[in-house]
This record gives structure tokens, C-alpha cells and sequence, in this order.
């Protein structure tokens, strides 16, 4: 790829500009996931192994241009400092003297970029601004980079920018699930509705060698086939789109895999009484919860057939069992698959996070993407504006 890394510029007794995201989850003023700010520690670790002084630029929440007590990032320095294992300078207003006068390996967070309403407009003067008080500028907000935004686009055309680690991991692990991959590619699209992933199966389909369609919006291509579903959620109006992307796929040579036998129940709670049925044979007032094991298998054997597998969205309501057997099932086969050493798995979007987490299959993935919108974008075949200001050589 075009982009520089941390190891292409040189950054000793320079201000490296930082883009993180580590806007994490608060309550009563103290970090209650990390996730993200530990992810971001490698980039901090190698900037201060390389001489150079890191300078933290972040948004958290969205206070839409104004200054919001309760959403300043003072509130994530412990948390921060915990994972760094180092002190963190709190700046609330940088300005270039200040940042050079804190001392050697020093590691500074200014205030959110947010608080101005330049910085979601991309104004060239908070970009102007912010490239004036470092040297470098490093992007490691791979889950930001879908908006061009002042500290994530603008500064990047104005001083020697390259990718922090959290992003260079990103986009290789992009790069080998739809870039250039190892085929056969196996795509797992999954979620409620149809209607929020229109583009994502457009470019899938001319990409991937199978698709397999699970959760609520399976229902919807089911239905478009003359399937009644009953009381199944189901975008009843976006039919001919369905039949639409069906035989696109065809024409495209890609396999398209539906549910062929389905878990329903008349209520949509924990332990409902339910039963499993053929996807042609749902009873009228049930609705249809889960893949059943004829579809399990054969989304196993096609996980067994593919080299490369891209996951977004669980395949029945895994929140609540009985409901969450299908996705555990088929997780759980992609992991082992990974962790033999047989199969490259990339996987990213919240809901896909959490269903591979409670099926315990996340940590064998061969990738794991926290980026949610920037992965949902990256898949649907979009430029996205962070990373594309990287490329300029």
C-alpha cells in the first residue's frame, strides 16, 4: 500500500501528532471498557522507543461543536495512564511553546477536538492550527478515518503523515480479506435489516466466492423467493432488491447460502418455547429467531471451503438464548479453522464484536476490528477520507 508507517519517518526529538479513538464508555467519570485506549498503547510505546513525543488528538461523544463538561477527555487520563504505564499531560489549550517545553517521553492529551465546530467541518484553519503544533502527524484512528474531519483529513495534507500501528494492523488485515486474498473468500452478512447493508452486498458479491445471509435480513431474500415467513421481521418492501442482488450474484458466480431450516418462536424471549423448522414451513404467528443445525452445517462447510472469511452481523438474535446457537456454532468453527492455521478471518461491526466475544471464538479471528462504521464503509467498497489523506506518495 501507499501508506508510511512509524518505522518510515523519523521521529526522534519531534512532535508526533497522534489521532487516536478512545472514545470509551463512562459512567460517574471512570472508564468502563479500555478496550480501545489499550489498543492504541503499541503506537504510544513505539513513538517514545523512537524519540519522539507524543501529542493525543481525540473526540469523545458528540458535542457538536460546543464546550461539554461532561464529555471532556480529562475524565480517560487514568484509564490512559493505567495502559501506558507512564503520566499524561492534560493540555486543554496547546499551543506549540508549551508542548516543547514538557519534558523528554513525555506523552501530552489535549482537549477533545470536538469542543470546536471546525473540526467536524474540516475548516483549513483548525487543520492550519493543529499541524502547527507538531512535527509529524500519525493517524491511528482507523474507526475515525470514514470522516474527514480537521484531525483526521485536514492535518494530514499539511505534515509528514504516516500510519500508527492500530491502523497499519487495520488495513492489512483489510487488505488480505478483500484486497488481494487468498480464495476461495467466504463473506458472513448478517443483522437485522436489509435496508442498512444495500451497499455492503452490492460490493460483496462481485468480491467473495459464497455469501452466507443470516439474521432478520435473511428473511427478507426469503421472502423474496415466495417464502412466507409469518410473523418474522422482514423488509416486506425491498423485495426486488433482494431478487435483485440474488441474481446479480448469480451472474457474478457467487454462491449465495440462505437459511434452509430456521428456529421459531411465538415470543422473542429467553428460553421461549421454540421449535426448528424448514425455512419453507414457518407456522403462522411465529417468528423466525435463529438458523437451524441443516444451516449450521452447511455454513460450517463452507467455512471448511474457504481460505478467507469477512464476518459482519450475527446470524439469528444472539443476545438471548436459545438464539444465539447458530452464530456460536458457526464462530466457534471459523476460530478452530483460524487457529490451525487453515483460514484467514477478519471480522468487525458492534454487534458482530459482541456475538463472537460471548461465543468465546473472538480472540482465535485472525483480525478483530473495533471500528464499526470505518470497517462497514472499508467493506462496502468506499474511499475512506483518513486513510486516503495517507496516501500521498
Amino acid at each position: 500500500m501507499a501508506w508510511k508507517t512509524l518505522d518510515d519517518i523519523e521521529l526522534a526529538d519531534r512532535i508526533v501528532l497522534t489521532r487516536v479513538d478512545i472514545n470509551v464508555p463512562v459512567e460517574d467519570g471512570r472508564v468502563t471498557d479500555a478496550t480501545r485506549i489499550k489498543r492504541i498503547v503499541p503506537t504510544v510505546r513505539d513513538i517514545l522507543a523512537k524519540g519522539g513525543k507524543p501529542v493525543l488528538l481525540a473526540h469523545f461523544g458528540r458535542p457538536k461543536g460546543k464546550v461539554v463538561p461532561e464529555m471532556s477527555l480529562r475524565q480517560v487520563v487514568p484509564a490512559l495512564e493505567e495502559a501506558l504505564g507512564t503520566s499524561v499531560t492534560f493540555v486543554e489549550t496547546p499551543d506549540r511553546e508549551s508542548l516543547e517545553a514538557l519534558p523528554e517521553r513525555s506523552v501530552a492529551l489535549v482537549e477533545n477536538t470536538r469542543f470546536s465546530p471546525m473540526e467536524t467541518e474540516n475548516d483549513p484553519k483548525m487543520a492550519r492550527f493543529l499541524a502547527s503544533l507538531g512535527d509529524v502527524f500519525c493517524n491511528d484512528a482507523f474507526s475515525a478515518a470514514h470522516r474527514a474531519h480537521a484531525s483526521t483529513e485536514g492535518i494530514a495534507h499539511l505534515l509528514p503523515a504516516c500510519a500508527g500501528r492500530l491502523m497499519e494492523a487495520e488495513l492489512t488485515a483489510l487488505e488480505k480479506a478483500l484486497g488481494h486474498p487468498e480464495r476461495p473468500v467466504l463473506a458472513v452478512v448478517g443483522g437485522a435489516k436489509v435496508s442498512s447493508k444495500l451497499d455492503l452486498l452490492g460490493n460483496l458479491i462481485e468480491k467473495v466466492d459464497m455469501l452466507v445471509i443470516g439474521g432478520g435480513m435473511a428473511n427478507t431474500f426469503l421472502a423474496a423467493q415466495g417464502i412466507d415467513v409469518a410473523a418474522s421481521l422482514c423488509e416486506h418492501d425491498l423485495g426486488d432488491t433482494a431478487r435483485e442482488i440474488l441474481a446479480k450474484a448469480e451472474k457474478t458466480g457467487c454462491e449465495v447460502i440462505l437459511p434452509s431450516d430456521v428456529v421459531v418462536a411465538q415470543e422473542f424471549e429467553a428460553n421461549a418455547e421454540n421449535a426448528t423448522v424448514a425455512a419453507t414451513e414457518v407456522p403462522e404467528g411465529t417468528m423466525i429467531l435463529d438458523a437451524g443445525p441443516d444451516s449450521v452445517a452447511r455454513v460450517r462447510e463452507a467455512i471448511d471451503r474457504a481460505k478467507t472469511l469477512i464476518w459482519n452481523g450475527p446470524l439469528g438474535a444472539f443476545e438471548i438464548a436459545p438464539f444465539d446457537a447458530a452464530t456460536k456454532a458457526a464462530a466457534e468453527h471459523a476460530a478452530q479453522r483460524s487457529a490451525d492455521g487453515k483460514l484467514v478471518s477478519v471480522a468487525g461491526g458492534g454487534d458482530t464484536v459482541s456475538a463472537l466475544n460471548r461465543a468465546g471464538a473472538a480472540e482465535r479471528f485472525t483480525y478483530i476490528s473495533t471500528a464499526g462504521g470505518a470497517f462497514l464503509e472499508w467493506m462496502e467498497g468506499k474511499t475512506l477520507p483518513g486513510v486516503a489523506a495517507l496516501e500521498q506518495d
